[in-house]
């Protein structure tokens, strides 16, 4: 699914015009990503909780070379699911 997949979806419910369902749509996204940005938890009640977690460096590997290489610690965003989301997907 895509956004404008969603976008669709959310113009057929309701019969808001695309275009002002694509900027709702994006905001919403945007507002999501500042917040992880700044480092903080996106919680949406029965769908789940985005989040910015701190992964520890670790040792790769080159596969052309077979050379170890260091991997700095770096910030990733995780999510988990809430638990309606859950029940419902099995």
């Amino acid at each position: 699914m895509t956004k404008k997949d969603i976008v669709v979806k959310i113009k057929e419910k309701t019969g808001i015009k695309q275009a002002i369902v694509k900027e709702v749509v994006q905001e919403v996204f945007n507002t999501i990503f500042e917040f992880l940005k700044e480092g903080k938890r996106v919680e949406i009640r029965n769908f789940g909780v985005f989040k910015v977690k701190k992964r520890g460096s670790k040792v790769g590997r080159n596969i052309k070379t077979g050379e170890t290489i260091p991997l700095p610690e770096k910030n990733i965003v995780v999510f988990k699911p809430g638990l309606e989301m859950k029940r419902e997907i099995k």
